[in-house]
């Protein structure tokens, strides 16, 4: 991303962006004119299908914060997700725990950028779609990436999160 187009980014969006080139990711942060703070937001403000929206939803489990990349299809079902990620029950992050954890407001939280990596599991429905889109530190800032790519950027593991 050139400097010029960085330059109209919120601060956070730019420290994502950094953190996304610097992996090698090729798609872009741009910020929308509509609010994409809800997945249902984001599809209709995208153009897309709902199901394609990563939603960056922080969990505290075994008492630390961890990070759910779930579709916007549906709701994680936390306790079948816990089973199958091996961890303790996992229950909602408050919006000063997510801040805390990810340096990001609820609405805008990015899979990546926070100030140390989460424990990450990125759903597995997300592979249904050639192209998925991921908040990127604001509620109006997103970047076009895939499951395969989300795996990689957080170190997460592919796992359903429905139920």
């Amino acid at each position: 991303m050139g400097p010029q187009e960085n330059a109209s980014l919120p601060v956070r969006s730019m420290q994502v962006a950094r953190v996304l080139a610097a992996a090698g990711v090729a798609g872009q942060v741009r910020e929308l004119a509509e609010s994409t703070r809800t997945a249902a937001e984001a599809a209709l403000a995208l153009g897309c299908d709902v199901g394609a929206i990563a939603n960056s939803l922080v969990f505290i489990s075994d008492d630390e914060p961890v990070l759910v990349l779930a579709s916007g299809q549906h709701k994680v079902n936390t306790n079948a997700l816990a089973d199958r990620w091996g961890r303790g029950k996992l229950r909602r992050a408050t919006p000063e725990q997510v801040r805390q954890a990810t340096g990001q407001a609820i609405g805008g939280v990015a899979p990546v950028g926070h100030p140390r990596a989460l424990p990450t599991v990125v759903d597995a429905a997300l592979a249904d779609y050639a192209r998925v889109w991921a908040a990127a530190g604001t509620p109006r800032t997103v970047f076009p990436t895939t499951a395969d790519e989300l795996v990689r950027l957080t170190g997460g593991l592919l796992l359903p999160v429905g139920p």
